[in-house]
């Protein structure tokens, strides 16, 4: 029975080996943000780099912001084939939206941060009008702006909506993963330092509520990097040290019965992405990728050389997926079908 269960899992594994399809855009960018929707794909960077591809990857369109003060571009949000949003991260007015719809043909400014020493980390939508801002904490508190008109106008949620600034913590803007929205108004953002903590809203951003993650935190650049959920509605913190990216520690975990869980054989580094299609999920950081058959609870790092690379960022539209990490580096590939039971029955 256990034969058959690793031959079922080593198939899975080399299917998932023959669909990665994996292309060099520009090896002098970096790319942090990632989103699929629509049947598009958009990766975005450094230098205001954004690329678009409408045939599965197979090509990507140059449709940088031109003519704009550099920035990073560390996050992207799409609504539909001719429609992003894309996020500049840098301190004071580095911090930039820019929003095209026409598939990048253009591109407006849709809010400049006026804070000195505000930074954006992430931005995330239920729709095409709602969406939260979430960004490192100006005047003691974090920065969680809310818009209900597309980006055109944003309001800062009030102090009192939040849980007070927690010791030596911090945001990280690593993947434009730490914060996350989903249905009927709930939302979630992830920190960092040496109190990581989980942050909920179930009111569309107005109020939050807190909860230390287990995740490895001893230093500053430690804790929370990406937040994730699967199949089964079960929310993932993912994170680890930039500065130890192979230090072996507590680097996966998610919530279940509103308990925090390690998950189960997770491999060493920084993780910074998960995404899921059913109980399949793949979770990547700068340095390797892993996959999962039992919707994130346990981990296999499949010794292939293709699957050793690593990335920064994931976004999935059904079961298709892009990865977008450093030296420009981009791939696609398609999620398969979850054939064997959880990692741990093989032990």
């Amino acid at each position: 029975m256990k034969l058959m269960m690793w031959l079922l899992l080593l198939c899975s594994i080399s299917t998932w080996a023959n669909e990665w399809r994996e292309q060099q855009i520009d090896p002098a960018l970096s790319f942090r943000g990632s989103a699929a929707a629509d049947g598009t794909f958009w990766v975005s960077g450094s230098n205001n780099s954004v690329f678009f591809s409408n045939d599965a990857g197979s090509t990507w369109q140059d449709v940088s912001v031109k003519g704009q003060p550099l920035t990073d571009f560390r996050d992207i949000a799409v609504f539909d084939k001719n429609t992003a949003i894309v996020m500049g991260a840098g301190e004071g007015e580095l911090s930039r939206l820019y929003l095209t719809e026409d598939q990048g043909a253009s591109w407006q400014l849709l809010l400049q941060n006026t804070a000195n020493k505000g930074f954006f980390n992430s931005i995330s939508f239920w729709d095409r009008n709602n969406g939260l801002l979430f960004g490192d904490p100006v005047d003691g508190y974090f920065v969680l702006l809310r818009t209900s008109d597309g980006g055109k106008t944003w309001q800062r949620i009030k102090q009192s909506g939040l849980p007070a600034l927690r010791d030596k913590e911090v945001a990280f803007a690593a993947s434009g993963n730490t914060l996350v929205t989903s249905d009927a108004g709930h939302a979630w953002f992830v920190t960092g330092g040496y109190s990581s903590a989980m942050y909920t809203s179930q009111d569309f951003g107005a109020h939050w509520r807190c909860t230390a993650t287990p995740l490895y935190s001893d230093t500053q650049t430690a804790g929370g990097y990406g937040i994730a959920i699967n199949s089964l509605n079960e929310v993932f913190a993912l994170g680890g040290d930039y500065k130890q990216r192979d230090k072996q520690d507590a680097n996966i975990s998610f919530l279940q019965e509103k308990k925090w869980r390690l998950a189960h054989q997770a491999t060493a580094g920084l993780r910074t992405a998960m995404v899921c299609h059913q109980a399949t999920c793949i979770a990547t950081g700068k340095r390797a990728t892993d996959i999962s058959f039992d919707h994130g609870h346990s981990w296999q790092a499949p010794d292939i050389n293709q699957l050793k690379q690593g990335y920064y960022s994931l976004a999935i539209d059904n079961n298709t997926a892009v990865a977008a990490g450093h030296n420009g580096r981009v791939a696609v590939f398609t999620l398969p079908q979850s054939q064997s039971p959880s990692f741990s029955a093989l032990d």
